[in-house]
């Protein structure tokens, strides 16, 4: 990198191309950029994917919950939610004790559909793991949670 930018002067591309930020950027469109078509031609794009997965691991969850794992606007989760149950993958229940609140939970169908999409997410990952080698696997996997863990803890500078 070529040293920092002064704060009101724009980056450099040397400088853009160089942050941690902008890399994680670009790994996260290609590894949606690799999986969505074989995603799809299974039936389950990765955005349903992503629902079906979370499901999988947070049996019960709300809307509201969900959105918020996946990092979406409860709208967006909404939609989702709506397709999916058209097409009879999960299931909406009444809370046992909160009737107004509705858990979303996995049909069978759903996991019959899901199963197939972990088959290409889980392959995916395979081959990221024998691209890196497992040392370097495990050191990026740790990396990331501590840059994930360290985020909220960021505060955004004053830009009046």
């Amino acid at each position: 990198m070529s040293g920092s930018p002064a704060h009101d002067a724009p980056p450099s591309s040397e400088d853009v191309f160089a942050r941690v930020a902008w890399a994680l950027h670009r790994a996260d469109l290609s590894v949606r950029s690799a999986k969505e078509r074989p995603l799809r031609e299974v039936g389950v794009p990765s955005s349903h994917y992503s629902v079906l997965i979370s499901l999988q691991a947070t049996p019960g969850v709300t809307g509201a919950e969900l959105a918020r794992l996946m990092g979406v606007t409860p709208q967006a989760v909404a939609l989702l939610v709506g397709k999916l149950s058209e097409r009879g993958l999960i299931e909406r229940r009444t809370h046992p004790r909160h009737r107004n609140i509705q858990e979303l939970h996995l049909t069978d169908s759903g996991r019959d559909e899901l199963t197939k999409a972990e088959r290409i997410v889980s392959d995916l990952e395979q081959h990221i793991r024998r691209s890196l080698g497992d040392e370097r696997y495990r050191q990026l996997r740790e990396l990331l949670g501590e840059v994930i863990d360290g985020l909220p803890g960021w505060t955004p500078p004053d830009t009046a």
